[in-house]
C-alpha cells in the first residue's frame, strides 16, 4: 500500500472460529481498530454467527477459498470451484440493504498458479497478499518472537498477516495487545481495503 502514509493493514486469515475469533474480535474493539478478515468457507458455514459479529463490528472480510486449499496442489477448475462456493456463501450472509461484503481474495498459503490468478481477478476480486507474515503459526517461534517481527518488519503501508486459527491463538493471546500497543505508539493508522 501508500509507503507514503504511516497506517498499516491488519489482516487475520484461517477463520472464524469460537477458539480464536472471539479474542481478536475483543481486542481490536479493546483498542477501536478495524482489520480485513480474509474467512474460510467451510468455516463461515459452521459459525455464522461469528461470521455476522466480524460484519457488524465493521470489518471488512475477504475471500480464502472454502476448503483452504493450495492452488498449486489442484486442478485450476477445482481451484477456481472451491473459491467460487466460500465466495456463494459469504454473500448469503449479505445484509439486506444490498451491500456487497467481498471483492477481496487471499490465496492459501499465498500460492496460486497464473490461470487462477486471470481468472479470478478476470471476476473482479482483488488479490491481497502481504509483506509482513508474523508467522503466528510456527511451532518454532515464541510470542516474543512474533512481536518482534512486527517491529522488525512493520512500515508506512504494510499488509500484516495474523491468523484467527487454534496453531495462532496462544500466540496472539500473548502478543496481540502488544503489537497493537506498539504499532499505536509509533503513530501507525489502522485502514482497512476499499
Amino acid at each position: 500500500m501508500d509507503p507514503s502514509v504511516k497506517a498499516v493493514y491488519l489482516t487475520f486469515d484461517d477463520g472464524p472460529i469460537p477458539e480464536a475469533t472471539p479474542f481478536v474480535l475483543d481486542t481490536l474493539a479493546h483498542y477501536g481498530i478495524k482489520a480485513t478478515f480474509f474467512v474460510v468457507g467451510d468455516n463461515v458455514r459452521k459459525y455464522p454467527e461469528l461470521f455476522h459479529r466480524i460484519i457488524d463490528e465493521g470489518h471488512r472480510v475477504g475471500n480464502h477459498t472454502y476448503n483452504h486449499i493450495g492452488g498449486f496442489r489442484w486442478l485450476s477448475k477445482n481451484y477456481l470451484r472451491n473459491t467460487k462456493k466460500a465466495q456463494e456463501l459469504i454473500q448469503s450472509f449479505t445484509p439486506a440493504k444490498g451491500e456487497t461484503l467481498n471483492s477481496l481474495f487471499r490465496p492459501p498459503h499465498g500460492w496460486m498458479r497464473p490461470l487462477q490468478y486471470r481468472i479470478i481477478r478476470r471476476k473482479g476480486y482483488r488479490i491481497v497478499m502481504w509483506d509482513l507474515v508474523t508467522r503466528d503459526y510456527s511451532k518454532r517461534l515464541t510470542a516474543d518472537e512474533v512481536l518482534d517481527n512486527v517491529k522488525r518488519y512493520a512500515r508506512n503501508g504494510s499488509i500484516i498477516t495474523f491468523h484467527d486459527s487454534l496453531r495462532s491463538i496462544a500466540k496472539l493471546k500473548k502478543m496481540l495487545p502488544a503489537a497493537l500497543e506498539w504499532l499505536i505508539a509509533e503513530g501507525y493508522e489502522f485502514r482497512v481495503f476499499e
